[in-house]
């Protein structure tokens, strides 16, 4: 080991600094464990420090995308709009760094390139790129799903003369479109968001679209005063009932905004007549597809609400092209979380908005004032890449992760990650993995499932020092099974239907091994699985001394 090395092993060393490695730091704290926190960016907050584009929103209810570790910071913390816009939650991050006195155990600047299991010794070996070594006993990824962007391989990338950002990696010092063309390849829900903002700033805009969306109205204003003191009055029911509930949110949030905000659909679109869905089309908009029960498992069911949106569509797009062309076809509702916006179809009424629909000729490559697609050349003075993130897998398989004998980790999930309840994988004894592939993650409140897990992290390796033990991994057999189990409570749903091809399944990434990574069955289910196993000796797990 280099001469900056660690002299005395750690703990835990924790990679990322974002919401998971912050409450690593305090829980941790509580157990008196030595650790450190390795950051790549200069500050915390994880992927709201690095997604900085225009209209950057949390699709919870900001109340419930919140820590609730302490009741102190829950009381003094003020909200101000339903769903907080990215500037407020680094805000919020960076207000419970200092309160809590974390950045003294985080290193920033610093990005983890290597991290391997030594069977001599059982401790993890940790490079980075500044030539920092670390050992610990304990090595927790808190590398966040959505951290690494993507951006599609297309010719001549590298020759446009202009002005090139992607929403994932966007500047510190923002970005200023004032009198520039601009063009943006992606609509998932970067490109949704920042779209509205960017059309208002710039002299023209062209989106090149690959897949529309079935988008739904966020319904955005500011908090109002008698809700926060609703919530903040009773947060410890809100937590408990975040906790035992689908998707991490409460029914303190039923009706105000956001996923997970309204009553559950009672209602079968199969049992309605033509009548009937126009008049809640005409009362809801898009919103009318929150309204039916048996979207997710019934095709005929789904393209029937989806009908319904594309008429909506219609209404509110003014020229017929470009409607038909923001249509979604071909996949059904359900298939990819909803992406939440504020007036994204209306912005292409706007004079100086251009939709490229590239389901009628795709992009064939990049040229120095432009984009060349089959339908002809667009020119423009700033490029942005909307295009997502190698989601769940792309942060851990970025960095060489070796586990027992060298094995690494690309080598252990060449046909897709396998891990045992999202948490471990075996093969790298003491190696944690937070909301990792197998969990609720990206599927949940990000918040609840994040404190979950780094709870029952903290809690297992307090179990493992009580007892004497060094090691933890999961056995093979319970891995596997609990692979095959999320894929078959995932299946014959919207989420792994054939024309399906989302992020959730590592659709987006060329190469990809097609596998449905979240777990569906819920943030309740699976906190009740996770404590079954504890209650059961660590059922799955292989415990060793050293």
């Amino acid at each position: 080991m280099s001469s900056d090395a660690q002299t005395q092993p750690l703990d835990v060393v924790v990679v990322g600094a974002g919401f998971a490695g912050m409450y690593a730091i305090w829980k941790l704290r509580q157990s008196g464990l030595r650790l450190k926190v390795i950051e790549a960016g200069s500050d915390v907050g994880g992927t709201w420090y690095w997604n900085r584009y225009p209209g950057a929103r949390c699709d919870i209810t900001s109340m419930e995308y919140s820590y609730g570790f302490s009741e102190a910071l829950q009381q003094e913390w003020e909200w101000t709009e339903i769903m907080a816009a990215q500037p407020e939650i680094l805000s919020y991050a960076q207000h419970v760094a200092e309160r809590f006195d974390l950045r003294k155990d985080i290193d920033f600047d610093t990005r983890v390139t290597g991290v391997h299991y030594s069977d001599d010794t059982g401790l993890w070996e940790i490079t980075t790129d500044n030539g920092r070594e670390y050992q610990a006993r304990f090595c927790i990824m808190a590398t966040g799903c959505l951290s690494v962007p993507n951006t599609p391989v297309i010719e001549g990338q590298e020759t446009f003369a202009g002005e090139v950002y992607h929403t994932g990696n966007w500047p510190t010092e923002g970005v200023d479109f004032s009198g520039k063309s601009v063009g943006i390849i992606g609509t998932g829900s970067s490109g949704v968001q920042s779209i509205p903002v960017i059309a208002r700033e710039a002299r023209h805009l062209t989106v090149f679209q690959r897949t529309p969306n079935y988008n739904l109205p966020a319904n955005n204003a500011p908090l109002p005063d008698d809700y926060q003191t609703k919530i903040k009055t009773n947060y410890s029911a809100v937590r408990e009932a975040q906790r035992h509930s689908q998707i991490g949110v409460s029914e303190f949030s039923r009706g105000l905004g956001g996923l997970g905000s309204y009553p559950e659909p009672e209602e079968e679109i199969l049992r309605t007549t033509e009548e009937e869905r126009q008049r809640v089309l005409d009362e809801e908009g898009f919103e009318a597809i929150r309204r039916y029960n048996d979207l997710a498992l019934s095709p005929e069911a789904n393209e029937m609400a989806c009908d319904m949106f594309r008429e909506q569509v219609a209404r509110v797009v003014s020229d017929p092209e470009t409607a038909e062309g923001l249509m979604p076809r071909g996949y059904p509702y359900g298939c990819k979380r909803p992406v939440i916006d504020i007036g994204y179809f209306e912005t292409f009424n706007r004079d100086n908005v251009t939709l490229v629909d590239l389901r009628r000729g795709g992009i064939e490559r990049i040229t120095p004032t432009g984009v060349e697609t089959a339908q002809g050349h667009f020119e423009f003075d700033v490029l942005v890449y909307a295009t997502g993130f190698d989601a769940m897998t792309g942060a851990l398989l970025r960095m060489d992760i070796r586990g027992r004998g060298g094995r690494s980790l690309a080598e252990h999930w060449e046909h897709g990650p396998k891990t045992y309840l999202g948490l471990q994988m075996s093969g790298f004894p003491n190696l944690f993995t937070v909301t990792g592939p197998g969990s609720p993650s990206v599927l949940s409140n990000m918040l609840v499932s994040i404190e979950q897990h780094v709870d029952w992290i903290s809690d297992c390796i307090n179990h493992l020092d009580q007892k004497g033990a060094s090691r933890i991994e999961p056995d093979p057999d319970a891995e596997e099974a609990w692979v095959r189990h999320v894929f078959e409570i995932a299946d014959g749903t919207m989420l792994t239907s054939e024309s399906c091809n989302s992020w959730y399944l590592g659709a987006n990434i060329p190469g990809k091994p097609r596998i449905f990574m979240p777990y569906v069955a819920g943030v309740g289910v699976y906190r009740e699985i996770c404590d079954g196993v504890v209650a059961d000796g660590y059922r799955g797990f292989e415990i060793s001394a050293g």
